[in-house]
């Protein structure tokens, strides 16, 4: 990917309002535009812009097995209140499976392990679920504020592992502007979510870490 091309339109997008930003990704897309989510915090902002949009946007969600129940009730709320094109991807392995082979969650100190629930829980479904779908954009949630990780993003990044072009429209958008965006919009939200892949939210998720093409392979 030219990085003359995505400084041009990293430049152009920065001051416009992630509708806008969208519009752009779903134009540049040619039909093939999927948004990723895992139900946490304020992904209601995104998903309701998304279908705004282009309605019958797929909706990349990988259900690792380990989730609150009150994330899975989140889901099936903005599934039904905005009709998500939901399209679930599940490990080959269940959680009960990979919890009787690999013993119990690795905890924030065990890098490795987190890495190993990564790549088998996460990664793997993930990477088959992009050869299924086939996109050209990957929308994604990711905000600067999040974590130290982050911090540095740029909205229009080209990503070597998947081979698609990857969008963060609300980047620079604070908690205080998601949670005006919810309230004007009437749209639902929930706190009690864990990332199992990350321990603790300082920590990068395996889908963005710098580590997953490695980790993955060709």
């Amino acid at each position: 990917m030219n990085r003359e091309l995505l400084q041009q339109w990293n430049d152009a997008l920065q001051a416009r309002h992630p509708r806008d930003t969208i519009r752009w990704a779903v134009q540049q897309s040619e039909g093939r535009v999927v948004v990723s989510t895992n139900f946490r915090p304020y992904e209601a902002v995104l998903l309701h812009m998304c279908v705004c949009e282009y309605p019958d946007m797929p909706v990349l969600w990988v259900d690792h097995g380990y989730n609150r129940p009150a994330t899975y009730r989140h889901a099936e709320a903005l599934r039904t209140l905005l009709k998500l094109n939901l399209k679930i991807y599940h490990p080959r392995i269940s959680a009960a499976h990979r919890d009787a082979v690999y013993g119990p969650l690795p905890g924030p100190d065990d890098e490795e392990g987190l890495r190993q629930f990564s790549l088998l829980m996460k990664l793997e479904p993930f990477q088959r679920a992009m050869r299924d779908l086939a996109p050209k954009i990957w929308l994604t949630a990711l905000r600067r504020v999040q974590n130290p990780h982050r911090a540095n993003l740029e909205m229009v990044v080209w990503d070597e592992t998947f081979h698609v072009l990857k969008v963060s429209p609300l980047l620079h958008w604070t908690d205080s502007q998601m949670e005006s965006y919810l309230q004007e919009h009437g749209l639902p939200n929930e706190w009690d979510y864990h990332d199992p892949a990350k321990a603790d939210e300082k920590r990068e998720c395996g889908l963005h870490a710098g580590w997953k093409s490695q980790k993955l392979g060709a």
